[in-house]
């Protein structure tokens, strides 16, 4: 087994030990002692645990990424076609809610971790650099302009996007998750207007 097989094990391993136990039950001996490797093998492949949880966040974060993009699809008015991107991840939260729970954790712990800091900052850059490409798209399908600053929308979706993820990870109220989501999508879409809007 070459040395990415075994990083790919490892870190599918401790996906599985986290989903299953939580982050904090993920320490190296559990991680090996899932896939029945040797401690040795885990520090041939990752420098340390630290270095792990690095990866697996920006694997998880990438599969959201995807889930979004995969649901957005042309419409005749911006709001219909933001609401296939929202579909798209609600999608993916109702499907692997225990992977976002591990998220939840991941990101907590690098906050609360000195050297895995940046890490969390650098995982809400990608997810307001997500928001920001799929908001763009979606105005530029549309033939739509944003009136307010784009990065503040793509902040506004992905705070309240944050709190929705967390809510119904707490009371998996789906319905009650997809109005809120409904009503995030009325205030979004009132901050565009048709590009011909100022000349007509």
């Amino acid at each position: 087994m070459s040395a990415d097989e075994r990083r790919e094990k490892l870190l599918e391993a401790a996906l599985t030990v986290m989903t299953r136990d939580g982050v904090a039950a993920g320490s190296t001996r559990a991680i090996v002692g899932e896939v029945g490797m040797q401690v040795s093998t885990f520090h041939y492949c990752f420098r340390s645990r630290n270095e792990l949880l690095r990866e697996l966040i920006v694997r998880l974060s990438a599969t959201e990424r995807q889930a979004a993009f995969a649901g957005m699809e042309p419409a005749p008015t911006l709001r219909e076609t933001l609401q296939g991107a929202v579909e798209g991840y609600l999608n993916h939260l109702l499907t692997n809610p225990e992977q976002e729970l591990v998220l939840f954790e991941l990101n907590h712990h690098a906050l609360r971790t000195p050297e895995l800091h940046d890490l969390a900052e650098e995982q809400y850059r990608g997810y307001y650099k997500t928001t920001e490409e799929i908001l763009a798209l979606a105005a530029e399908l549309t033939g739509s302009r944003w009136t307010v600053d784009l990065s503040t929308v793509a902040r506004l979706v992905v705070t309240a996007t944050d709190g929705v993820t967390t809510t119904w990870l707490a009371d998996r109220d789906t319905e009650a998750t997809r109005q809120v989501m409904e009503r995030l999508l009325d205030m979004v879409a009132d901050l565009a207007e048709p590009i011909d809007a100022k000349s007509s």
